[in-house]
């Protein structure tokens, strides 16, 4: 049974894997045997992210990407598989918040929110279909949101995004499936990263609402999300497409 979850000789790229639930995603997919390859904005960042991996044994690199734009999702995809031979796995994790009324945000911080959040996973998913289409195999794992299937008053696009990249993740399975390509996706709860950090500022009495409906009683941490990443790129999960699966604690759960 091994074999289901090791993911030995795998090139995973990972947007977004320079910190956060991305690089716990990220580490627990070097843990278990895979190439990753750290992708972001933030070079620095990026390069951190990737000498933490390889100081616990786990294999990693690192590229420059800007997702927003189409070229650079291209370009990231053809510089990981020229640069490791194949890439099998992408995982879409990149992602903004900007915390408003609805009536107050700008048309341009909404194209923001949409262009980096959905968009980026649809240009990215795109541009590495070739490569599984060549291996006859591939998994896509998107990175959603407790704001996929809840709505939040301070969080209008980012909901829009992530329960758009839902939809998006069900539509690419079933096109996809005959490729032997499986898509899902992975919404987080509430979670100790930077983003939230700055949500419990903003938003007054978060930290105690959180608490108070989670059934685990703590916010989670991004280690969290090591098993299911491994899980959902590994084989065994070769039957699984078009699920969005939560990780948050029991929240969801609550109705």
């Amino acid at each position: 049974m091994k074999h289901l979850f090791d993911l030995s000789g795998k090139v995973a790229i990972v947007t977004g894997g320079n910190s956060g639930i991305g690089l716990g995603m990220a580490t627990g997919l070097a843990a278990a045997g895979a190439t990753v390859v750290i992708a972001g904005r933030n070079s620095e960042k990026n390069a951190a992210a990737a000498a933490q991996i390889q100081d616990v044994g786990g294999q990693a690199s690192w590229l420059d990407v800007d997702v927003q734009q189409e070229a650079s999702c291209q370009a990231m995809v053809s510089r990981a598989a020229h640069r490791h031979g194949r890439v099998d796995i992408l995982l879409n994790n990149a992602g903004i918040n900007i915390r408003k009324p609805p009536q107050d945000y700008t048309l341009a911080e909404w194209n923001q929110v949409l262009q980096t959040n959905l968009t980026s996973a649809f240009c990215c998913s795109q541009a590495v279909y070739p490569e599984f289409k060549k291996q006859g195999a591939g998994k896509i794992i998107n990175t959603g949101s407790m704001m996929s299937i809840f709505g939040a008053s301070f969080a209008t696009p980012y909901a829009a995004s992530k329960g758009g990249l839902v939809q998006m993740t069900r539509a690419m399975a079933c096109a996809w499936a005959a490729d032997n390509i499986q898509v899902n996706a992975i919404l987080p709860g509430w979670i100790d990263t930077a983003l939230t950090r700055q949500a419990r500022i903003d938003v007054p009495g978060l930290h105690e609402r959180v608490l108070d409906r989670t059934p685990a009683k703590r916010w989670g941490v991004p280690d969290d999300f090591a098993g299911v990443a491994v899980f959902l790129a590994g084989a065994a999960s070769d039957f699984l497409t078009g699920t969005a699966i939560p990780v948050d604690g029991g929240y969801s759960v609550q109705g």
